[in-house]
């Protein structure tokens, strides 16, 4: 991954959507916002806490909203980021047109999470996840297991759980599970080295 000190060397280097960005950063500081590149991307800040960040796609330039599920949405333009992620949602543009015809929108939804972040309002914590019967079979039938499955961290726990689940059939979500016992039990999640 390329490094970046700070925006404008990431602008310079854009090959994708240089001229969006270009549109798009003055907006985000005339909210208020500090700018800093975080996870290689335009991050934008406000006292320290993570508001949006500029994120380039093949298909489009997203700026997305580390808390969009609480915004102040009424003209429907917040995407969910993928289909488990429960906060993050973002808005996305795919020319300098767009960017100036949502300005008065992009400048809305800031208010709002700036709104929210000044509030301190958290996204509830996800719902108890009920885990896949195989998975939760094994589990069952394995103290050792379940103790270092429960011992991962929440999101581990749900990385396996999609993973196993996503199986059509019963025998290849067993064969899932099994194949990742060591895993589990050494402590490491399902993309850990």
């Amino acid at each position: 991954m390329e490094h970046f000190p700070d925006v404008d060397s990431y602008l310079a280097a854009s090959e994708r959507w240089p001229e969006e960005i270009a549109r798009l950063r003055p907006l985000l500081l005339a909210a208020g916002l500090s700018e800093e590149i975080k996870w290689g991307k335009p991050c934008y800040t406000l006292g320290g806490k993570n508001i949006a960040i500029i994120q380039e796609f093949a298909d489009c330039l997203s700026l997305m909203f580390f808390k969009g599920a609480l915004l102040d949405d009424p003209d429907g333009l917040l995407v969910e980021q993928g289909p488990n992620s429960r906060s993050a949602k973002r808005i996305e543009v795919r020319s300098v047109g767009d960017v100036d015809r949502l300005a008065d929108s992009i400048g809305r939804l800031l208010d709002s999470a700036i709104d929210v972040e000044e509030r301190s309002v958290e996204v509830p914590p996800a719902p108890e996840m009920e885990l896949v019967g195989e998975l939760q079979e094994r589990l069952d039938a394995d103290p050792a297991l379940r103790v270092a499955f429960e011992a991962l961290t929440r999101g581990r726990q749900r990385e396996y759980h999609l993973y196993v689940s996503g199986a059509k059939q019963a025998s290849t979500r067993r064969a899932r599970v099994e194949k990742h016992v060591a895993r589990i039990l050494g402590g490491r999640g399902l993309r850990d080295r």
